[in-house]
């Protein structure tokens, strides 16, 4: 998809965490030195996810939430990193497919 790269990490724990929920985390980071860009200045550190990141989040969440079986109570853990941003590619479909192949 151009040169947008996506790393998608999927984790999960063997056992049940003995809650009465699927605890599915799914995480978009979008840095900004995939942009070229590196902070300085007074932001010199990332800060809380960007209004995108967490609609990229519910984007990936809501459809892999269903193929898992009924009853799966395991802990399971989603991280989608961009690495590299193509300014005419958007990364949220990279990512949305990264973590079908990776599940």
């Amino acid at each position: 998809m151009g040169d947008t790269v996506v790393m998608v990490t999927v984790v999960g724990r063997r056992e049940s965490a003995g809650k009465d929920f699927f605890p599915l985390t799914v995480e978009f980071e979008q840095r900004t030195y995939a942009a070229g860009k590196i902070p300085g200045g007074f932001f010199k550190r990332e800060g809380r996810p960007s209004e995108n990141a967490i609609l990229t989040c519910r984007l990936i969440d809501r459809p892999i939430r269903p193929l898992f079986p009924d009853g799966f109570m395991n802990e399971v853990q989603v991280i989608a990193t961009v690495m590299s941003i193509d300014p005419e590619i958007s990364a949220d479909i990279g990512a949305l497919i990264g973590t079908s192949v990776a599940l």
